[in-house]
């Protein structure tokens, strides 16, 4: 992606299901679980820059004794320095214990991370600074053990303002107005009613210390989770752990944030992607399981685990970014669907060129569309297959026609290189646009002036000021005639509220391309319409009924948009012609038919929330309020 954006957080849990001493036994060492969670999170970088939290829990550690664990980072390398830190407790073992290294029960009376259970995250900020406050895993303290709990999730919720005060009517008293508290007191205030209700139930039966067991067993979590959840609304797969080592993970009844689980009779995992789990334990893909929408999945302070049947599911809206750009690319089903996505794009394509593929180069912008470009080349070589027996068949050619017929290819280059190294700080806005140019190097002597054009693919577009700014300047340095630029998304048109960082309506060029086209068209009064309308039904509380920004898109065509998208990017002074070409959201259906969430596409949000959030951010703009809307 040219116009990087913050996205999804990633979660990572890890459930030894036998005693520590079994693993120090069998694999040598009393790190293993500590491995294992590294992998999971090193493989899950890319979901979370901005910081990471690792919380660990023992399983009946007696009293007297630390039983939970958290470490939080927000260095340049958080997971790593997360795991140094704990390596380093395990360091001071061998200097000053070596003997005890392997003894389970002493290092769980003695040393902290040697729990059972792991929970580790990762954070993309979408809103709040970067501070180690923000970091998960939250942890909510109590000196009862069934009442401590740690909480650490990848959501955004819609309605945080009305769970915020939801929580002032029970009579708590929040210490902050952001989601992570909020839902994390949430879920904690119905863990304290089951504790009071179960404690109720057999007080006079059992005597402490036996009645705190008896009340970690008969603890009802899908009852907490589905009190906590039903007044939730967003995307969100959720990660948590019960002081006395019950876990949960709880997935959002659209399905939109990514979560799935893995288990044999050693573990049972949970992440965010296939790929880091496969990675930590070799796992076949077909045994990685998805926590399904609206279930929790409930692992007991025995290690035996279930899905559980939360909320109601609504129809399946999974996250299509996740497909487009999130994921890693070395899940199989992630790699195939953005091949797909490229393959999809060449009948747009080779009209655009008039089919003049003699004269065409074709590449990429590294490093995210790789895997969309392999598909478009897939896509040329399968329309030249059949171009070729058209040939050959139709008429009568010579050996000489026939060989170069047969020979020829789609000419193929990476024009464009990324250099990671070069950091653009400086701060003075047209400075700062100079070194972004320097971000891409070019690779040249391989276009023919005045007579190639480019066929450049990206796999999605937010901004276009990467392309502005830098990139389309420089290919024109090239010398081609025309210059098309690709998106194996469609047109980003509508603020996310489920993750991603993208609530300012302004920054995205396809809306910037609306209201020009407005303006041109004699109907900018439309967009006070709209305005009025999204005031009133804000102030009213029916703003969650209707998407209104959608009737100003609803006046011109995808290609009457992308036109006009041409035109804002093109940076003055450029002597080659522009033209954009966007996925179609029919053909990212077909390419993702399992991901089908594409309200930032579309405007069709899969909870009411959304609504209003879209409504909101109109707004916002119309008053010239630089915040997101929820």
């Amino acid at each position: 992606m040219s116009d990087a954006i913050k996205h999804e957080c990633g979660i990572a849990l890890v459930r030894l299901r036998k005693p520590l001493q079994y693993y120090i036994d069998k694999y040598g060492t009393p790190l293993y679980g500590i491995q294992r969670l590294y992998v999971l999170m090193e493989k899950q970088s890319n979901r979370g820059q901005d910081g990471a939290g690792v919380g660990n829990v023992k399983l009946d550690v007696s009293p007297g004794h630390r039983y939970i664990s958290r470490y939080r980072s927000v260095e340049n390398r958080p997971i790593v320095d997360i795991f140094n830190k704990i390596n380093e407790k395990y360091k001071d073992v061998l200097r000053n214990n070596p003997d005890k290294f392997k003894d389970a029960n002493w290092l769980q009376e003695n040393v902290a991370y040697s729990g059972e259970v792991w929970l580790g995250h990762l954070r993309y900020g979408t809103h709040g600074k970067n501070e180690i406050e923000n970091c998960h895993p939250m942890l909510r303290q109590s000196n009862w053990r069934s009442r401590n709990m740690l909480v650490a999730g990848n959501f955004n919720m819609t309605n945080a303002e009305e769970l915020f005060h939801k929580l002032v009517k029970l009579g708590q008293h929040p210490k902050d107005l952001g989601d992570t508290v909020t839902v994390m007191e949430k879920i904690g205030h119905f863990l304290d009613e089951e504790n009071q209700r179960v404690f109720d139930r057999f007080k006079g039966i059992y005597e402490n210390p036996a009645l705190s067991d008896i009340i970690e067993d008969n603890m009802d979590l899908p009852r907490v989770l589905h009190r906590a959840c039903r007044d939730f609304d967003g995307g969100y797969a959720m990660a948590g752990v019960t002081g006395f080592g019950a876990s949960f993970v709880v997935r959002d009844p659209a399905g939109i944030r990514p979560a799935y689980y893995w288990a044999n009779d050693e573990v049972v995992i949970v992440a965010s992607e296939k790929t880091a789990i496969k990675a930590a334990f070799n796992a076949n893909y077909d045994d990685i399981k998805e926590v399904q929408p609206g279930n929790a999945l409930i692992i007991d302070k025995h290690g035996e685990y279930n899905e559980f049947q939360i909320m109601k599911p609504l129809e399946k809206k999974s996250c299509s970014f996740e497909r487009i750009y999130f994921s890693r690319g070395s899940d199989p089903q992630i790699y195939e669907e953005r091949k797909k996505l490229g393959q999809l794009l060449i009948p747009q394509i080779l009209e655009e060129i008039n089919y003049d593929l003699e004269n065409t180069v074709f590449s990429y912008i590294p490093n995210t569309a790789e895997s969309a470009f392999f598909g478009m080349v897939e896509g040329l070589e399968q329309y030249l297959a059949d171009w070729r027996l058209k040939r050959i068949t139709e008429g009568n050619m010579s050996p000489e026609e026939i060989k170069k017929v047969l020979s020829f290819r789609p000419r193929i280059e990476k024009l464009v290189s990324k250099d990671v190294k070069l950091r653009t700080f400086i701060t003075n806005d047209d400075e700062r646009d100079e070194m972004v140019s320097h971000v891409y190097e070019m690779t040249y002597e391989v276009i023919r002036k005045g007579i190639d054009t480019v066929v450049l693919i990206d796999d999605s577009i937010v901004r276009g000021t990467t392309l502005e700014k830098s990139i389309l300047k420089m290919i024109d340095r090239l010398g081609p005639k025309k210059v098309i630029i690709v998106s194996s998304a469609p047109q980003i048109r509508y603020p996310d509220c489920y993750g991603i960082d993208m609530s300012k309506m302004k920054e995205f060029v396809a809306f910037r391309a609306m209201l020009d086209l407005l303006k041109q068209n004699g109907i900018e009064y439309m967009k006070h319409e709209v305005y009025a309308q999204s005031v009133g039904a804000l102030q009213t509380d029916n703003a969650y009924d209707e998407n209104f920004v959608k009737q100003l898109y609803s006046k011109f065509t995808d290609e009457e948009l992308s036109q006009k998208i041409a035109q804002i990017v093109t940076p003055e002074n450029m002597k080659a012609e522009v033209s954009m070409i966007y996925q179609t959201v029919e053909n990212l259906h077909k390419a993702c038919p399992n991901h089908l969430g594409d309200w930032y596409f579309t405007g069709n949000y899969p909870t009411r929330g959304g609504n209003r959030v879209v409504n909101r951010a109109f707004v916002n703009f119309m008053e010239g309020k630089l915040v997101r809307a929820y």
